[in-house]
């Protein structure tokens, strides 16, 4: 049942202890990942796009997609109006079906939490989602984004419930927010990201201005 495949293959994403366990994991999911998470119900690549519409302007400036996976947001801010996107995430298999997709400029593999192939301000804004989640990219790799983004810019991201407090996002906020190189604009309440499934899995879209 197509169900059951997707809560094994999350339950072995989710158990990931090294990087290389991760990347192996949705190597081995890339090509049943769209089927199985929409029998699911997830909404996150296609709900995060009413955020970036209603702070990112189309035509202002490139947008990152970090952790995009499979690529499943491209088509949809394609749609909108966004004709420059990039793409990250750790796993060729996923960024190779994102190419397909005909809706990124670039696509790169990259991990968050290390360095990023781009220089200081490059983008307009990025926005990721499913990516600060069990077991996936640290906190940390949020210096790096506000890095690559440019000041007036936008980072636009969703964050697991389970990882907020474990994983150090709120010193991370602050630590970000005392060095004034960015600023809260909007949180969400905890919300649902399976229609479907699980319905415990919660999480927040946080909106930050780069500054």
């Amino acid at each position: 049942m197509i169900v059951d495949k997707a809560n094994a293959a999350l339950d072995s994403v989710y158990g990931a202890n090294t990087p290389e366990s991760l990347a192996q994991a949705y190597a081995a999911w890339a090509a049943t990942y769209d089927s199985e998470t929409a029998s699911l119900g997830y909404l996150l690549p296609f709900l995060i796009t009413a955020w970036v519409a209603r702070y990112v302007p189309a035509g202002e400036g490139p947008l990152l997609d970090a952790g995009c996976g499979t690529g499943l947001s491209g088509p949809s801010l394609k749609a909108l109006g966004y004709r420059d996107i990039a793409g990250l995430d750790l796993s060729d298999d996923m960024l190779k079906i994102a190419g397909s997709r005909n809706a990124y400029g670039e696509l790169k593999q990259a991990m968050l939490g290390g360095p990023l192939p781009w220089p200081d301000g490059y983008f307009r804004a990025f926005f990721s989602t499913g990516v600060f989640t069990i077991s996936h990219a640290p906190a940390s790799g949020l210096h790096d984004l506000v890095r690559i983004t440019k000041k007036g810019g936008h980072a636009i991201f969703t964050v697991r419930d389970q990882v907020f407090e474990s994983g150090g996002f709120q010193a991370v906020f602050d630590e970000l927010t005392t060095a004034n190189k960015w600023q809260l604009v909007e949180q969400s309440p905890w919300f649902r990201c399976y229609a479907i499934a699980e319905p415990d899995a919660l999480v927040k879209t946080f909106v930050f201005e780069v500054l």
